[in-house]
């Protein structure tokens, strides 16, 4: 028996700017949070950053082929917000507006549709100076920022994400510290959550302002299972769902936020020193779709006691996260397709009136370049496989999935990891800059001339 999509879902592939662009002091570019952060001594694994990457800025031609060959519905891409503004706000920068401008025109004319994210981490590193996302100002700085983009490309792109992941934003960049731009404050992490919430919201009046285009959000919510059916368990699943989840889907979909979420949190800073009145109005616009990104799920049990040091899990002191089960990627993710399953029908449950789609999904395996000069990635076709299969099976019990981007197009910066995890299916030389086709590229394309799974 085989799986067939139909002709009208989309299938794509992703990246973001500051994981494959380079040039990063080139084209009136400013620097960003994670420029600053890649040249902290320590922060990133073997003292790697992104000034390089994958050179795409100079080799976007190429990289605009591959994608052509590949056979892809869509491109999902990130603008680099510094590239634009490089201070984060005034005038635009016209070189970097044109480097968008000839991407969009060069996959249109290849016939692939463009998708822009319009944050994906990159904040200007001017604007953090000024106190970043902990900062209210910022989310306005931002929708100013939206509308210039959208008034520049909004007649060429027809999709738009104001955020990729405010989760890992707010928590990895402000409580953890494992992001730019590194800091460990559970107070400021949370009010960066909030503020992240409001830039959606002012961004999505900012591009409709500017562009007649389906816009929406991209949320990594977790797909996290309880230990048992104990009432401490469900207690801890359940408060790591609403400081991890809902603290961003709730108010973005329903205009507000969910009690359990503001009883967990209201006590790290007090909700009414940072959430104005109308807040939720602003935040809570109507939009067109929301992007899901999914890689792996997690189990969560009650802890004997707090946690100590600095946690990304805001609010969730006595939540304990149970090792990865075998098989695991390179990250030391569990690999567990039903969990897709589980995440888009659980999130179609919640907020039955919205179309999703998967905006990232893929797996970092330990490719071999073989004596062939190849690489049998035949790990990464099984991931794939599985999770597409999990895609169709949540459609065929009426979840309204209308897109899968796989992540990604090419081995790229992977944030604090560097350059030691590859995600891609095209493998990039990094000493030479050589792209060459993994069988897992040859294995999507094959698919997407098909789109029949066996």
């Amino acid at each position: 028996m085989s799986i067939e999509f139909g002709p009208d879902f989309v299938f794509g592939v992703a990246t973001a700017s500051y994981q494959i662009e380079g040039a990063v002091t080139e084209g009136g570019r400013g620097p960003s949070i994670w420029d600053t952060f890649s040249h902290t001594p320590g922060a990133i694994l073997n003292g790697d950053t992104g000034d390089v990457a994958c050179d795409h800025f100079h080799r976007v031609e190429e990289d605009l082929d591959i994608m052509a060959a590949m056979g892809v519905d869509s491109y999902r891409f990130s603008v680099a917000w510094p590239r634009i503004q490089p201070t984060g706000a005034g005038a635009p920068n016209q070189a970097g507006l044109d480097f968008y401008s000839r991407l969009a025109d060069g996959l249109l004319a290849r016939g692939i549709t463009p998708f822009a994210t319009l944050y994906h981490w990159d904040l200007p590193q001017a604007l953090q100076d000024k106190g970043g996302w902990p900062a209210r100002e910022v989310a306005y700085r931002f929708a100013d920022y939206a509308a210039i983009v959208a008034h520049a490309l909004g007649d060429r792109v027809p999709r738009w994400a104001t955020l990729n992941e405010p989760w890992c934003a707010a928590m990895l960049g402000y409580a953890s510290g494992e992001h730019a731009p590194g800091i460990r404050s559970p107070q400021a992490a949370v009010r960066a959550a909030h503020h992240l919430n409001l830039a959606h919201g002012l961004g999505v009046q900012a591009v409709r302002s500017e562009a007649a285009a389906s816009v929406g959000v991209v949320l990594n919510v977790h797909q996290l299972y309880p230990a048992s059916d104990s009432d401490a368990d469900l207690q801890a699943w359940q408060t790591a769902d609403a400081t991890g989840n809902w603290l961003y889907a709730d108010p973005i979909l329903t205009g507000r936020y969910d009690e359990a979420t503001v009883a967990a949190l209201n006590p790290i800073v007090a909700w009414d020193s940072f959430v104005e009145d109308g807040d939720g109005e602003l935040i809570g616009q109507d939009i067109d779709f929301v992007g899901l990104n999914y890689y792996s799920p997690s189990t969560v049990r009650a802890a004997a006691s707090p946690r100590s040091g600095a946690s990304p899990w805001v609010g969730a002191d006595r939540v304990e996260w149970l090792p990865a089960r075998p098989p695991v990627t390179e990250m030391g993710w569990t690999i567990e397709p039903q969990g897709l399953t589980d995440l888009l029908v659980r999130f179609h449950e919640r907020y039955p009136g919205i179309d999703l789609m998967v905006s990232e999904n893929g797996a970092a395996m330990p490719d071999r370049v073989d004596s062939d000069g190849r690489i049998h990635d035949q790990d990464r076709i099984d991931y794939l496989q599985g999770h597409l299969g999990a895609v169709q099976a949540a459609r065929s019990r009426g979840v309204p999935v209308t897109g899968y981007y796989l992540w990604s197009l090419m081995d790229n910066f992977e944030w604090a990891q560097g350059y030691s995890k590859r995600f891609g299916l095209i493998h990039v030389d990094y000493a030479t800059q050589a792209r060459s086709w993994k069988d897992s590229a040859t294995w999507y394309r094959q698919f997407l001339a098909t789109r029949t799974l066996p």
